[in-house]
Protein backbone atom coordinates (compact mmCIF):
# COMPACT_ATOMS: atom_id res chain seq x y z
CA UNK A 1 0.00 0.00 0.00
CA UNK A 2 1.39 3.41 -0.93
CA UNK A 3 1.57 6.37 1.39
CA UNK A 4 -1.05 8.02 -0.81
CA UNK A 5 -3.65 5.41 0.21
CA UNK A 6 -2.83 5.90 3.90
CA UNK A 7 -3.29 9.65 4.03
CA UNK A 8 -6.30 11.38 5.50
CA UNK A 9 -6.96 15.11 5.37
CA UNK A 10 -8.47 16.83 8.39
CA UNK A 11 -11.26 19.23 7.36
CA UNK A 12 -9.34 22.37 8.31
CA UNK A 13 -6.56 21.45 5.85
CA UNK A 14 -8.70 20.67 2.85
CA UNK A 15 -8.04 22.43 -0.40
CA UNK A 16 -10.44 25.29 -1.06
CA UNK A 17 -12.01 23.90 -4.23
CA UNK A 18 -13.72 26.43 -6.47
CA UNK A 19 -15.89 26.17 -9.56
CA UNK A 20 -14.20 29.08 -11.33
CA UNK A 21 -10.47 29.88 -11.33
CA UNK A 22 -9.27 32.72 -9.14
CA UNK A 23 -7.19 34.75 -11.59
CA UNK A 24 -6.75 37.76 -9.26
CA UNK A 25 -7.98 40.14 -11.96
CA UNK A 26 -7.67 43.10 -9.59
CA UNK A 27 -3.90 42.43 -9.54
CA UNK A 28 -3.40 40.93 -13.00
CA UNK A 29 -5.78 42.75 -15.39
CA UNK A 30 -3.76 41.53 -18.40
CA UNK A 31 -4.69 44.46 -20.64
CA UNK A 32 -2.84 46.70 -18.18
CA UNK A 33 0.41 46.49 -16.24
CA UNK A 34 -0.01 44.17 -13.25
CA UNK A 35 -0.65 45.86 -9.91
CA UNK A 36 1.22 45.61 -6.61
CA UNK A 37 -1.14 45.46 -3.64
CA UNK A 38 -0.22 46.24 -0.03
CA UNK A 39 -1.70 44.91 3.20
CA UNK A 40 0.71 47.10 5.21
CA UNK A 41 1.80 44.18 7.39
CA UNK A 42 5.55 44.23 7.97
CA UNK A 43 7.39 40.96 8.58
CA UNK A 44 10.78 41.09 10.35
CA UNK A 45 13.76 39.57 8.61
CA UNK A 46 14.46 36.00 9.72
CA UNK A 47 17.35 34.59 7.65
CA UNK A 48 17.69 30.89 6.96
CA UNK A 49 20.24 29.19 9.21
CA UNK A 50 21.99 27.66 6.21
CA UNK A 51 21.82 29.36 2.84
CA UNK A 52 23.07 27.83 -0.39
CA UNK A 53 22.77 28.07 -4.16
CA UNK A 54 21.25 25.56 -6.57
CA UNK A 55 21.75 25.57 -10.32
CA UNK A 56 19.43 25.22 -13.32
CA UNK A 57 21.89 26.01 -16.13
CA UNK A 58 21.28 22.64 -17.79
CA UNK A 59 17.49 22.68 -17.37
CA UNK A 60 15.85 26.11 -17.41
CA UNK A 61 19.03 27.59 -18.87
CA UNK A 62 18.72 25.37 -21.94
CA UNK A 63 15.16 26.56 -22.56
CA UNK A 64 16.54 29.96 -23.53
CA UNK A 65 19.21 29.04 -26.08
CA UNK A 66 20.42 26.28 -28.40
CA UNK A 67 21.25 23.18 -26.33
CA UNK A 68 24.74 22.79 -24.97
CA UNK A 69 26.70 19.81 -26.25
CA UNK A 70 27.31 17.00 -23.72
CA UNK A 71 30.98 18.02 -23.53
CA UNK A 72 30.10 21.66 -22.90
CA UNK A 73 27.78 20.58 -20.09
CA UNK A 74 30.53 18.44 -18.59
CA UNK A 75 33.00 21.34 -18.77
CA UNK A 76 30.56 23.82 -17.20
CA UNK A 77 29.61 21.28 -14.53
CA UNK A 78 33.26 20.99 -13.52
CA UNK A 79 33.53 24.78 -13.32
CA UNK A 80 30.41 24.89 -11.12
CA UNK A 81 32.07 22.35 -8.85
CA UNK A 82 35.21 24.48 -8.56
CA UNK A 83 33.25 27.71 -8.16
CA UNK A 84 31.11 26.35 -5.32
CA UNK A 85 34.14 25.09 -3.40
CA UNK A 86 34.57 22.05 -1.16
CA UNK A 87 31.69 23.03 1.16
CA UNK A 88 29.20 22.87 -1.68
CA UNK A 89 27.92 26.43 -1.65
CA UNK A 90 26.52 25.45 -5.07
CA UNK A 91 24.63 22.51 -3.62
CA UNK A 92 22.78 20.95 -6.56
CA UNK A 93 22.18 21.16 -10.30
CA UNK A 94 19.31 19.73 -12.33
CA UNK A 95 19.12 17.93 -15.66
CA UNK A 96 16.55 17.02 -18.27
CA UNK A 97 16.33 13.24 -18.72
CA UNK A 98 14.34 12.85 -21.91
CA UNK A 99 16.78 12.58 -24.85
CA UNK A 100 19.88 10.51 -25.47
CA UNK A 101 21.81 13.79 -25.52
CA UNK A 102 20.45 14.69 -22.05
CA UNK A 103 21.43 11.32 -20.63
CA UNK A 104 24.87 11.38 -22.24
CA UNK A 105 25.58 14.76 -20.64
CA UNK A 106 24.32 13.53 -17.27
CA UNK A 107 26.51 10.43 -17.43
CA UNK A 108 29.58 12.51 -18.30
CA UNK A 109 28.96 14.59 -15.18
CA UNK A 110 28.24 11.60 -12.94
CA UNK A 111 31.55 10.05 -14.03
CA UNK A 112 33.41 12.95 -12.41
CA UNK A 113 32.33 11.69 -8.98
CA UNK A 114 31.85 15.14 -7.43
CA UNK A 115 29.91 15.44 -4.20
CA UNK A 116 28.87 18.97 -5.16
CA UNK A 117 26.90 20.07 -6.99
CA UNK A 118 24.69 17.01 -6.55
CA UNK A 119 23.04 15.97 -9.81
CA UNK A 120 19.23 15.88 -9.72
CA UNK A 121 16.55 15.39 -12.34
CA UNK A 122 13.54 17.34 -13.56
CA UNK A 123 10.33 15.62 -14.68
CA UNK A 124 6.64 16.16 -15.22
CA UNK A 125 4.20 14.78 -12.66
CA UNK A 126 4.10 11.39 -14.35
CA UNK A 127 4.95 7.89 -13.17
CA UNK A 128 6.54 7.16 -16.55
CA UNK A 129 8.88 10.10 -16.01
CA UNK A 130 9.77 8.76 -12.57
CA UNK A 131 11.11 5.64 -14.25
CA UNK A 132 13.67 7.83 -16.04
CA UNK A 133 14.93 9.09 -12.66
CA UNK A 134 15.18 5.53 -11.39
CA UNK A 135 17.03 4.39 -14.54
CA UNK A 136 19.64 7.13 -14.04
CA UNK A 137 19.97 6.16 -10.36
CA UNK A 138 19.38 9.72 -9.11
CA UNK A 139 18.53 10.39 -5.46
CA UNK A 140 16.35 13.44 -6.15
CA UNK A 141 14.21 14.94 -8.85
CA UNK A 142 12.20 18.06 -9.40
CA UNK A 143 8.55 17.39 -10.21
CA UNK A 144 6.38 19.95 -11.99
CA UNK A 145 3.43 20.67 -9.69
CA UNK A 146 1.76 23.85 -10.93
CA UNK A 147 -0.20 25.69 -8.23
CA UNK A 148 -1.93 28.70 -9.79
CA UNK A 149 -5.44 28.51 -11.19
CA UNK A 150 -3.99 29.82 -14.45
CA UNK A 151 -2.19 26.50 -14.78
CA UNK A 152 -4.64 24.20 -13.01
CA UNK A 153 -7.82 25.37 -14.78
CA UNK A 154 -6.58 26.93 -18.03
CA UNK A 155 -3.62 24.65 -18.85
CA UNK A 156 -4.31 21.32 -17.14
CA UNK A 157 -8.11 21.60 -17.35
CA UNK A 158 -8.42 20.22 -13.80
CA UNK A 159 -10.00 21.30 -10.56
CA UNK A 160 -7.77 22.09 -7.60
CA UNK A 161 -8.72 18.83 -5.90
CA UNK A 162 -8.01 16.80 -9.02
CA UNK A 163 -4.68 18.51 -9.55
CA UNK A 164 -3.59 17.94 -5.96
CA UNK A 165 -4.65 14.28 -6.08
CA UNK A 166 -2.65 13.78 -9.29
CA UNK A 167 0.42 15.42 -7.77
CA UNK A 168 0.25 13.46 -4.51
CA UNK A 169 -0.01 10.13 -6.31
CA UNK A 170 3.18 10.77 -8.25
CA UNK A 171 4.98 12.12 -5.18
CA UNK A 172 3.95 9.00 -3.24
CA UNK A 173 5.29 6.86 -6.07
CA UNK A 174 8.59 8.73 -5.83
CA UNK A 175 8.76 8.12 -2.10
CA UNK A 176 7.99 4.42 -2.65
CA UNK A 177 11.04 4.34 -4.95
CA UNK A 178 13.18 6.06 -2.32
CA UNK A 179 13.51 9.20 -4.48
CA UNK A 180 13.49 12.63 -2.83
CA UNK A 181 10.77 14.71 -4.56
CA UNK A 182 11.36 18.42 -5.09
CA UNK A 183 7.93 19.83 -5.81
CA UNK A 184 8.03 22.83 -8.13
CA UNK A 185 5.18 25.13 -7.07
CA UNK A 186 4.92 26.61 -10.55
CA UNK A 187 3.45 30.13 -10.84
CA UNK A 188 3.13 30.62 -7.08
CA UNK A 189 3.10 34.43 -7.37
CA UNK A 190 -0.31 34.17 -9.11
CA UNK A 191 -1.67 31.39 -6.92
CA UNK A 192 -4.25 31.20 -4.14
CA UNK A 193 -1.73 30.77 -1.34
CA UNK A 194 -4.10 29.73 1.45
CA UNK A 195 -6.70 28.16 -0.81
CA UNK A 196 -4.26 25.75 -2.46
CA UNK A 197 -0.53 26.22 -1.83
CA UNK A 198 -0.49 25.96 1.97
CA UNK A 199 -2.88 22.96 2.09
CA UNK A 200 -0.80 21.25 -0.59
CA UNK A 201 2.40 21.92 1.36
CA UNK A 202 0.79 20.56 4.54
CA UNK A 203 -0.03 17.34 2.69
CA UNK A 204 3.55 17.10 1.50
CA UNK A 205 4.87 17.52 5.03
CA UNK A 206 2.52 14.76 6.20
CA UNK A 207 3.90 12.43 3.55
CA UNK A 208 7.40 13.42 4.61
CA UNK A 209 6.66 12.51 8.21
CA UNK A 210 5.17 9.14 7.26
CA UNK A 211 7.89 8.18 4.78
CA UNK A 212 10.86 9.61 6.71
CA UNK A 213 12.08 10.98 3.35
CA UNK A 214 12.53 14.70 2.87
CA UNK A 215 10.18 16.45 0.44
CA UNK A 216 11.43 19.77 -0.87
CA UNK A 217 9.41 22.68 -2.22
CA UNK A 218 10.63 25.05 -4.91
CA UNK A 219 8.77 28.36 -4.93
CA UNK A 220 8.64 29.22 -8.64
CA UNK A 221 8.08 32.86 -9.52
CA UNK A 222 7.38 31.76 -13.07
CA UNK A 223 6.36 35.16 -14.43
CA UNK A 224 8.64 37.32 -12.30
CA UNK A 225 5.76 38.89 -10.36
CA UNK A 226 7.48 38.61 -6.97
CA UNK A 227 8.16 41.86 -5.07
CA UNK A 228 10.21 42.69 -1.99
CA UNK A 229 8.51 45.90 -0.84
CA UNK A 230 7.73 46.04 2.89
CA UNK A 231 3.99 45.63 3.41
CA UNK A 232 3.31 44.14 -0.03
CA UNK A 233 0.47 41.62 -0.10
CA UNK A 234 0.18 38.03 -1.26
CA UNK A 235 0.48 36.43 -3.69
CA UNK A 236 3.29 38.70 -4.95
CA UNK A 237 5.12 39.30 -1.66
CA UNK A 238 8.32 37.23 -1.53
CA UNK A 239 8.71 37.48 2.23
CA UNK A 240 5.10 36.44 2.91
CA UNK A 241 5.26 33.52 0.52
CA UNK A 242 8.32 32.17 2.30
CA UNK A 243 6.84 32.69 5.75
CA UNK A 244 3.50 31.14 4.72
CA UNK A 245 5.36 27.95 3.87
CA UNK A 246 7.39 27.97 7.09
CA UNK A 247 4.91 29.33 9.63
CA UNK A 248 1.58 28.06 8.28
CA UNK A 249 2.47 24.93 6.32
CA UNK A 250 5.25 23.77 8.64
CA UNK A 251 7.89 23.43 5.93
CA UNK A 252 11.43 23.72 7.30
CA UNK A 253 13.34 26.52 5.62
CA UNK A 254 16.08 24.05 4.73
CA UNK A 255 13.60 22.33 2.38
CA UNK A 256 12.56 25.53 0.60
CA UNK A 257 14.10 26.90 -2.57
CA UNK A 258 13.34 30.09 -4.53
CA UNK A 259 13.28 29.99 -8.34
CA UNK A 260 12.70 33.36 -10.00
CA UNK A 261 12.37 34.93 -13.43
CA UNK A 262 13.40 38.41 -14.49
CA UNK A 263 10.29 39.68 -16.30
CA UNK A 264 10.16 42.78 -14.09
CA UNK A 265 13.91 43.24 -13.41
CA UNK A 266 13.60 41.84 -9.87
CA UNK A 267 15.12 38.42 -10.27
CA UNK A 268 18.25 38.91 -8.15
CA UNK A 269 16.77 40.89 -5.27
CA UNK A 270 13.85 38.47 -5.01
CA UNK A 271 16.20 35.51 -4.59
CA UNK A 272 18.29 37.30 -1.96
CA UNK A 273 15.13 38.36 -0.13
CA UNK A 274 13.94 34.74 0.00
CA UNK A 275 17.21 33.91 1.78
CA UNK A 276 16.63 36.73 4.28
CA UNK A 277 13.17 35.46 5.23
CA UNK A 278 14.10 31.84 5.86
CA UNK A 279 14.36 30.09 2.46
CA UNK A 280 17.65 28.18 2.35
CA UNK A 281 18.01 27.62 -1.37
CA UNK A 282 18.28 30.20 -4.14
CA UNK A 283 18.14 28.75 -7.64
CA UNK A 284 20.06 30.40 -10.48
CA UNK A 285 21.66 29.77 -13.86
CA UNK A 286 25.00 30.79 -15.32
CA UNK A 287 24.74 34.22 -16.95
CA UNK A 288 21.07 34.30 -15.93
CA UNK A 289 20.04 32.21 -18.95
CA UNK A 290 16.51 30.91 -18.51
CA UNK A 291 13.14 30.86 -20.18
CA UNK A 292 12.08 34.31 -21.52
CA UNK A 293 13.88 36.92 -19.40
CA UNK A 294 15.96 34.42 -17.46
CA UNK A 295 16.74 33.28 -13.93
CA UNK A 296 18.90 34.78 -11.17
CA UNK A 297 22.47 34.94 -12.55
CA UNK A 298 24.32 32.29 -10.60
CA UNK A 299 27.52 34.32 -10.59
CA UNK A 300 25.55 37.19 -9.02
CA UNK A 301 24.18 34.88 -6.33
CA UNK A 302 27.73 33.79 -5.53
CA UNK A 303 28.81 37.39 -4.89
CA UNK A 304 25.61 38.07 -2.90
CA UNK A 305 26.23 34.97 -0.79
CA UNK A 306 29.71 36.21 0.17
CA UNK A 307 28.35 39.69 0.93
CA UNK A 308 25.60 38.34 3.20
CA UNK A 309 27.74 35.72 4.94
CA UNK A 310 30.85 37.90 5.26
CA UNK A 311 33.03 34.97 4.17
CA UNK A 312 33.57 32.97 1.00
CA UNK A 313 33.25 29.44 2.45
CA UNK A 314 35.75 28.11 -0.07
CA UNK A 315 34.17 29.72 -3.14
CA UNK A 316 36.71 30.26 -5.93
CA UNK A 317 35.45 33.51 -7.43
CA UNK A 318 38.10 33.55 -10.16
CA UNK A 319 36.22 30.69 -11.83
CA UNK A 320 33.52 33.25 -12.72
CA UNK A 321 35.94 34.77 -15.24
CA UNK A 322 36.84 31.33 -16.59
CA UNK A 323 33.16 30.61 -17.11
CA UNK A 324 32.67 33.91 -18.96
CA UNK A 325 35.65 33.17 -21.22
CA UNK A 326 34.32 29.68 -21.92
CA UNK A 327 30.88 31.00 -22.89
CA UNK A 328 32.42 33.49 -25.28
CA UNK A 329 35.18 31.40 -26.84
CA UNK A 330 33.86 27.84 -26.73
CA UNK A 331 30.10 28.31 -26.88
CA UNK A 332 30.01 31.51 -28.92
CA UNK A 333 27.82 33.53 -26.55
CA UNK A 334 28.02 37.31 -26.84
CA UNK A 335 28.20 38.82 -23.35
CA UNK A 336 27.18 42.50 -23.19
CA UNK A 337 30.23 44.58 -22.35
CA UNK A 338 28.55 46.18 -19.31
CA UNK A 339 27.26 42.90 -17.83
CA UNK A 340 28.15 42.87 -14.09
CA UNK A 341 31.20 40.86 -13.02
CA UNK A 342 31.86 39.30 -16.46
CA UNK A 343 31.30 41.89 -19.20
CA UNK A 344 34.44 43.09 -20.93
CA UNK A 345 33.95 46.63 -19.58
CA UNK A 346 32.23 46.04 -16.24
CA UNK A 347 35.28 47.36 -14.36
CA UNK A 348 36.47 49.79 -17.01
CA UNK A 349 36.34 53.52 -16.33
CA UNK A 350 35.31 55.45 -19.44
CA UNK A 351 34.58 59.00 -18.34
CA UNK A 352 37.75 61.09 -18.77
CA UNK A 353 37.72 62.61 -15.30
CA UNK A 354 37.05 59.20 -13.74
CA UNK A 355 39.78 57.57 -15.79
CA UNK A 356 42.26 60.06 -14.35
CA UNK A 357 41.23 59.06 -10.83
CA UNK A 358 41.37 55.34 -11.65
CA UNK A 359 44.92 55.67 -12.94
CA UNK A 360 45.97 57.38 -9.71
CA UNK A 361 44.29 54.77 -7.48
CA UNK A 362 42.08 52.01 -8.88
CA UNK A 363 40.10 51.76 -5.62
CA UNK A 364 38.41 55.09 -6.33
CA UNK A 365 36.28 53.69 -9.15
CA UNK A 366 36.55 49.87 -8.83
CA UNK A 367 33.83 47.97 -6.91
CA UNK A 368 36.40 45.72 -5.21
CA UNK A 369 39.78 44.23 -6.03
CA UNK A 370 38.64 42.63 -9.27
CA UNK A 371 42.18 41.45 -10.01
CA UNK A 372 42.30 39.27 -6.89
CA UNK A 373 38.63 38.29 -6.64
CA UNK A 374 37.78 37.75 -10.32
CA UNK A 375 41.19 37.68 -12.00
CA UNK A 376 40.04 40.73 -13.93
CA UNK A 377 42.31 43.80 -13.71
CA UNK A 378 40.44 47.11 -13.95
CA UNK A 379 40.71 48.94 -17.23
CA UNK A 380 40.49 52.46 -18.58
CA UNK A 381 39.68 53.78 -22.01
CA UNK A 382 42.30 55.07 -24.42
CA UNK A 383 43.09 58.79 -24.70
CA UNK A 384 45.89 61.00 -26.00
CA UNK A 385 47.86 60.24 -22.84
CA UNK A 386 47.77 56.44 -23.12
CA UNK A 387 50.92 55.92 -25.20
CA UNK A 388 51.93 52.62 -26.79
CA UNK A 389 52.15 50.95 -23.35
CA UNK A 390 48.55 51.94 -22.59
CA UNK A 391 47.36 50.66 -25.96
CA UNK A 392 49.16 47.35 -25.50
CA UNK A 393 47.64 47.08 -22.03
CA UNK A 394 44.18 47.72 -23.49
CA UNK A 395 44.68 44.99 -26.11
CA UNK A 396 45.94 42.45 -23.57
CA UNK A 397 43.22 43.21 -21.03
CA UNK A 398 40.32 43.61 -23.45
CA UNK A 399 41.16 40.40 -25.25
CA UNK A 400 42.18 38.55 -22.07
CA UNK A 401 45.44 37.40 -23.59
CA UNK A 402 47.55 35.10 -21.43
CA UNK A 403 51.22 35.69 -20.63
CA UNK A 404 52.62 33.62 -23.49
CA UNK A 405 50.36 35.35 -26.01
CA UNK A 406 50.41 38.96 -24.82
CA UNK A 407 51.18 41.68 -27.33
CA UNK A 408 54.23 43.86 -26.70
CA UNK A 409 54.12 47.66 -26.94
CA UNK A 410 56.82 47.42 -29.64
CA UNK A 411 54.57 45.40 -31.96
CA UNK A 412 54.24 47.26 -35.31
CA UNK A 413 50.45 47.06 -35.04
CA UNK A 414 50.55 48.92 -31.71
CA UNK A 415 52.56 51.73 -33.31
CA UNK A 416 49.97 52.05 -36.07
CA UNK A 417 47.09 52.20 -33.59
CA UNK A 418 48.98 54.79 -31.53
CA UNK A 419 49.48 56.88 -34.66
CA UNK A 420 45.73 56.74 -35.35
CA UNK A 421 44.90 57.75 -31.75
CA UNK A 422 47.34 60.67 -31.89
CA UNK A 423 45.78 61.80 -35.15
CA UNK A 424 42.35 61.84 -33.57
CA UNK A 425 43.43 64.26 -30.85
CA UNK A 426 45.56 66.37 -33.19
CA UNK A 427 42.34 66.92 -35.14
CA UNK A 428 40.64 68.39 -32.07
CA UNK A 429 39.02 65.37 -30.43
CA UNK A 430 38.29 65.79 -26.70
CA UNK A 431 36.42 62.55 -25.84
CA UNK A 432 38.07 59.23 -25.01
CA UNK A 433 38.39 56.50 -27.64
CA UNK A 434 35.50 54.04 -27.38
CA UNK A 435 36.09 50.31 -27.09
CA UNK A 436 34.28 49.78 -30.36
CA UNK A 437 36.72 52.14 -32.12
CA UNK A 438 39.69 50.46 -30.47
CA UNK A 439 38.48 47.03 -31.46
CA UNK A 440 38.10 48.12 -35.10
CA UNK A 441 41.66 49.40 -35.08
CA UNK A 442 42.91 46.23 -33.37
CA UNK A 443 41.16 44.02 -35.91
CA UNK A 444 42.73 46.06 -38.70
CA UNK A 445 46.29 46.14 -37.38
CA UNK A 446 46.40 42.98 -35.21
CA UNK A 447 44.20 40.51 -37.14
CA UNK A 448 46.12 37.50 -35.84
CA UNK A 449 44.57 37.98 -32.38
CA UNK A 450 40.97 37.74 -33.56
CA UNK A 451 38.72 34.86 -34.54
CA UNK A 452 36.86 35.90 -37.66
CA UNK A 453 33.10 35.55 -38.05
CA UNK A 454 33.83 33.03 -40.77
CA UNK A 455 35.94 30.97 -38.37
CA UNK A 456 33.16 31.10 -35.79
CA UNK A 457 30.66 29.86 -38.35
CA UNK A 458 33.01 27.05 -39.34
CA UNK A 459 33.33 26.00 -35.71
CA UNK A 460 29.55 25.98 -35.18
CA UNK A 461 28.97 24.14 -38.46
CA UNK A 462 31.48 21.45 -37.47
CA UNK A 463 29.85 21.12 -34.04
CA UNK A 464 26.33 20.78 -35.46
CA UNK A 465 27.44 18.27 -38.08
CA UNK A 466 29.34 16.16 -35.55
CA UNK A 467 26.28 16.02 -33.30
CA UNK A 468 24.21 14.83 -36.24
CA UNK A 469 26.49 11.91 -36.99
CA UNK A 470 26.89 10.95 -33.31
CA UNK A 471 23.27 9.86 -33.10
CA UNK A 472 22.95 7.90 -36.35
CA UNK A 473 26.05 5.73 -35.94
CA UNK A 474 24.57 4.30 -32.71
CA UNK A 475 21.49 2.97 -34.53
CA UNK A 476 21.32 -0.85 -34.77
CA UNK A 477 20.65 -0.51 -38.50
CA UNK A 478 23.99 1.22 -39.01
CA UNK A 479 25.87 -1.26 -36.84
CA UNK A 480 24.49 -4.15 -38.91
CA UNK A 481 26.55 -3.11 -41.98
CA UNK A 482 23.65 -4.34 -44.09
CA UNK A 483 22.92 -1.75 -46.76
CA UNK A 484 19.27 -2.78 -46.97
CA UNK A 485 18.88 -1.74 -43.30
CA UNK A 486 21.14 1.30 -43.47
CA UNK A 487 19.71 2.97 -46.55
CA UNK A 488 16.18 3.72 -45.20
CA UNK A 489 17.72 5.40 -42.17
CA UNK A 490 20.09 7.39 -44.37
CA UNK A 491 17.28 8.48 -46.71
CA UNK A 492 15.31 9.74 -43.72
CA UNK A 493 18.36 11.68 -42.54
CA UNK A 494 18.71 13.39 -45.92
CA UNK A 495 14.99 14.19 -46.14
CA UNK A 496 14.97 15.80 -42.69
CA UNK A 497 18.16 17.82 -43.22
CA UNK A 498 18.24 19.78 -46.51
CA UNK A 499 21.83 20.88 -45.86
CA UNK A 500 23.04 17.29 -46.38
CA UNK A 501 24.33 16.79 -49.93
CA UNK A 502 25.40 13.14 -49.93
CA UNK A 503 25.56 10.22 -47.44
CA UNK A 504 27.38 6.92 -47.81
CA UNK A 505 28.85 3.91 -45.99
CA UNK A 506 32.10 2.14 -46.84
CA UNK A 507 33.46 -1.16 -45.64
CA UNK A 508 36.90 -1.51 -44.05
CA UNK A 509 38.53 -1.55 -47.48
CA UNK A 510 37.08 1.84 -48.35
CA UNK A 511 34.52 0.37 -50.82
CA UNK A 512 31.13 2.09 -50.89
CA UNK A 513 28.39 -0.43 -49.99
CA UNK A 514 25.33 1.85 -50.14
CA UNK A 515 23.60 3.30 -53.15
CA UNK A 516 23.79 7.03 -53.88
CA UNK A 517 21.58 8.83 -51.37
CA UNK A 518 21.37 12.55 -52.08
CA UNK A 519 18.92 15.42 -52.30
CA UNK A 520 16.57 14.90 -55.26
CA UNK A 521 17.99 17.90 -57.12
CA UNK A 522 21.49 16.46 -56.94
CA UNK A 523 20.71 12.85 -57.81
CA UNK A 524 21.75 13.02 -61.47
CA UNK A 525 25.07 14.61 -60.57
CA UNK A 526 26.16 11.51 -58.63
CA UNK A 527 25.62 8.95 -61.41
CA UNK A 528 29.39 8.60 -61.69
CA UNK A 529 29.52 6.96 -58.24
CA UNK A 530 28.55 3.30 -58.17
CA UNK A 531 28.68 0.53 -55.60
CA UNK A 532 32.21 -0.55 -54.71
CA UNK A 533 33.60 2.91 -55.48
CA UNK A 534 37.00 3.02 -53.75
CA UNK A 535 37.40 5.84 -51.20
CA UNK A 536 40.30 4.30 -49.27
CA UNK A 537 42.64 7.21 -50.02
CA UNK A 538 40.27 9.91 -48.78
CA UNK A 539 41.03 11.91 -45.66
CA UNK A 540 37.55 11.39 -44.26
CA UNK A 541 37.99 7.58 -44.54
CA UNK A 542 41.50 7.39 -43.10
CA UNK A 543 40.86 9.72 -40.14
CA UNK A 544 38.22 7.66 -38.25
CA UNK A 545 40.24 4.45 -38.71
CA UNK A 546 43.34 6.07 -37.20
CA UNK A 547 41.84 7.23 -33.92
CA UNK A 548 38.32 5.79 -33.83
CA UNK A 549 36.80 9.26 -33.51
CA UNK A 550 34.49 11.49 -35.49
CA UNK A 551 36.42 13.28 -38.22
CA UNK A 552 35.50 16.68 -39.70
CA UNK A 553 37.32 17.91 -42.79
CA UNK A 554 38.25 21.47 -43.61
CA UNK A 555 35.98 23.32 -45.99
CA UNK A 556 36.36 22.45 -49.67
CA UNK A 557 34.60 23.15 -52.95
CA UNK A 558 32.58 20.13 -54.07
CA UNK A 559 33.64 18.85 -57.50
CA UNK A 560 30.12 17.48 -57.96
CA UNK A 561 27.93 20.48 -57.07
CA UNK A 562 30.44 23.32 -56.98
CA UNK A 563 29.34 24.55 -53.54
CA UNK A 564 31.37 24.97 -50.33
CA UNK A 565 31.18 21.75 -48.29
CA UNK A 566 32.63 19.87 -45.37
CA UNK A 567 32.59 16.14 -44.77
CA UNK A 568 31.84 14.56 -41.41
CA UNK A 569 32.73 10.90 -40.99
CA UNK A 570 32.70 8.44 -38.13
CA UNK A 571 33.61 4.81 -37.50
CA UNK A 572 30.73 2.33 -37.45
CA UNK A 573 31.15 -0.18 -34.65
CA UNK A 574 29.45 -3.53 -34.11
CA UNK A 575 28.00 -4.68 -30.79
CA UNK A 576 31.50 -5.72 -29.63
CA UNK A 577 32.80 -2.19 -30.37
CA UNK A 578 34.90 -3.39 -33.32
CA UNK A 579 35.16 -0.90 -36.19
CA UNK A 580 33.39 -2.45 -39.19
CA UNK A 581 32.97 0.49 -41.56
CA UNK A 582 32.91 4.26 -42.03
CA UNK A 583 29.85 6.48 -42.38
CA UNK A 584 30.25 9.79 -44.23
CA UNK A 585 28.09 12.88 -44.75
CA UNK A 586 28.85 15.68 -47.21
CA UNK A 587 27.29 18.91 -45.96
CA UNK A 588 26.64 22.20 -47.71
CA UNK A 589 28.29 24.76 -45.45
CA UNK A 590 26.06 27.71 -46.39
CA UNK A 591 22.85 25.74 -45.83
CA UNK A 592 24.08 24.45 -42.47
CA UNK A 593 24.92 27.93 -41.19
CA UNK A 594 21.40 29.06 -42.14
CA UNK A 595 20.00 26.33 -39.92
CA UNK A 596 22.26 27.51 -37.07
CA UNK A 597 21.01 31.09 -37.49
CA UNK A 598 17.38 29.93 -37.36
CA UNK A 599 18.00 28.08 -34.10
Amino acid sequence: MTLWNKRKIPPKCKTEDVNEPNLFREIFPYDEVSRIEFDNKIIPICPAEDIFITDTTFRDGQQARPPYSPQQIADLFEMLHRLGGPKGVIRQTEFFLYSNRDREALEKCLEKGFEFPEITGWIRASKDDLELVKEMNLNETGILTSVSDYHIFLKLNRTRREAMDDYLRVISDALDMGIIPRCHFEDITRADVYGFCVPFAIELMRLREESKIDIKIRLCDTMGYGVTYPGAALPRSVDKLVRAMIDDAGVPGSLLEWHGHNDFHKVHINAATAWLYGCSGANGALLGFGERTGNPPLEGLVIEYIALKGQDDGIDTTVITEIANYFEKEIGVHIPSNYPFIGSDFNTTQAGIHADGALKNEEIYNIFNTTRILNRPPGVTISDKSGTAGIAHWINTHMRLKEDNRVDKRHPGIAKIHKWVTGQYNSGRVTSISHEEMERQARKHLPEFFVSEFDRLKFRARELAAHLIEEIIEAPEMKSMGSELQEPLMKKLVEENPFIQFVYVTDMEGKKITRNITQVVDRAKYECFGLDEDFSNREWFIGPLKDGKIHVTDLYKSTITGVLCLTVSAPIRDEEENIVGVFGIDIRFEELTKVEDEE
